[in-house]
């Protein structure tokens, strides 16, 4: 008797993926598995990557072995059961135990969905790979900076400009092969979309990040205005820190910027496509505009959008999206901007 596939972990997915399953859900059913499944993987990975009670060699051994097996190498399966049960989470504890049944997932899907899944997940974990190795030495008392701008830029492209570019690959193959602006351009404005994503969660978790002994901010910036990493742990050095903090945070809305441009070139029958890229990009400019007025290096001062603004900002984006210059004026609404 065949047995029957089992159903794709849209439970687990929800309980791992937090905000962004909001994003997820909205995507047309051609392409939410893959994309699901990648978002998945990637969580895998980094729980691996972020499991402190295993030594570095470990985890750094185990993320190889992860990385070659979702490029497709033959080998078993990585043994994850020792990281399972360091997890406190209970659902990142779930994920680990079950990557060997998201394999057998990833092995379903159509040889051109593996290869662009397999591309996506080889970058993000090329980019875990050079973190822990950049700060398997940090500690609160050695905090460890990026050295410039241009490594910055280099990982926010890794663990999260290339799945910009993985959701735009997908998207073009599978649902309008042919009827929206050149893929190349829209490729680089993907980028710059991923990009400032993953600096919103830099800047907004910088106090705590600094706590831990990482600091995503770039050595010789910081250099510049006189501060050293470790003293990013006092928040009395915020005035110190907040021109650079300020240029960040430009940066961010410069590439969320490109990342609304990019949702209205897409075709506007997508709307399922247009409106699972317009929600973060929202609160993303939304999480700026508090972190604008808030402080910047107090680990106890969290910021975050509330379950009401969320609400809000879905609402908007569906009442508005019949009329083009109304949607076109969100990212500019003063609620926005409000903090």
């Amino acid at each position: 008797m065949r047995t029957a596939a089992p159903s794709f972990p849209w439970p687990l997915l929800k309980r791992v993926s937090r905000s962004f399953y909001l994003t997820l859900r909205l995507l047309p059913k051609a392409v939410r598995p893959q994309i699901s499944l990648a978002y998945l993987m990637a969580r895998a990975t980094d729980t691996v990557a972020d499991t402190e009670l295993v030594p570095v060699e470990d985890r750094l051994r185990t993320l190889k072995e992860m990385q070659a097996r979702l490029a497709g190498q033959a080998g078993d399966v990585p043994s994850l059961g020792r990281l399972a049960g360091g997890q406190e989470n209970p659902a990142e504890r779930e994920l680990l135990e079950q990557f060997a049944d998201l394999l057998g997932w990833l092995d379903r899907f159509p040889a051109e969905d593996r290869r662009l899944i397999g591309e996506v997940l080889a970058t993000i974990t090329s980019g875990q790979l050079l973190d822990l190795q950049r700060f398997c030495q940090a500690s609160p008392r050695r905090v460890v900076a990026l050295a410039t701008g241009a490594d910055l830029d280099d990982y926010t492209y890794r663990v999260a400009g290339c799945a910009g570019e993985f959701w735009t690959r997908l998207c073009c193959r599978r649902l309008w092969p042919g009827a929206a602006p050149a893929e190349a351009d829209l490729l680089h404005r993907a980028r710059r979309f991923g990009c400032g994503l993953q600096m919103v969660n830099i800047l907004r978790d910088l106090p705590r990040d600094v706590q831990q002994g990482r600091c995503y901010l770039p050595f010789d910036d910081l250099t510049a205005l006189g501060l050293r990493p470790e003293q990013l742990i006092e928040p009395s050095h915020e005035s110190r820190l907040r021109p650079l903090y300020q240029r960040l945070l430009e940066q961010a809305a410069s590439h969320l910027e490109s990342g609304w441009d990019y949702t209205n070139l897409l075709p506007y029958a997508q709307i399922r496509v247009r409106l699972a890229c317009a929600l973060p990009i929202l609160l993303g400019i939304k999480t700026l505009a508090k972190l604008k007025k808030n402080p910047i290096l107090d680990p106890k001062f969290k910021v975050k959008v509330s379950r009401s603004e969320v609400r809000w900002i879905a609402t908007q984006l569906i009442l508005c999206y019949p009329w083009p210059k109304k949607w076109q004026r969100l990212p500019s609404h003063p609620f926005m901007g409000s903090g």
